[in-house]
């Protein structure tokens, strides 16, 4: 069975929320670096991209992956605004949890049937 069969766009969304962490906690980490471009995944994008005609994930995160217009720009050129990109990290962190409660819960439902309970 392919893995699409068994737990949809579940897999895909994941790594794609996980791949959007590592941007999100990149950008926070050089919130104070000097010429810094913050940058953000569109998710949407990126699920829609993977998920549609047999679409790569690296290929959707790439065309999905796009820099971050600052609300104030910062006079070193750094475009990181701290608090947008920790509310962001807290909202994708709760969606990540979300998606993965829910794969593992499809796991154990396998799990089950496949002992017979």
């Amino acid at each position: 069975m392919a893995d699409n069969s068994l737990f949809g766009i579940h897999g895909a969304a994941l790594e794609v929320r996980g791949q959007r962490m590592g941007i999100l906690a990149s950008n926070i980490a050089n919130s104070s670096t000097p010429g810094f471009k913050a940058k953000d995944i569109d998710f949407q994008k990126a699920l829609t991209s993977a998920t549609s005609g047999g679409g790569s994930i690296d290929g959707a995160l790439k065309s999905a992956t796009m820099y971050r217009v600052p609300l104030q720009p910062s006079l070193d050129g750094n475009t990181v605004d701290l608090s947008t990109e920790q509310t962001a990290f807290a909202e994708n962190a709760v969606q990540y949890q979300t998606t993965l409660a829910f794969l593992n819960g499809r796991i154990n439902q396998i799990t089950r049937a496949l002992r017979g309970e």
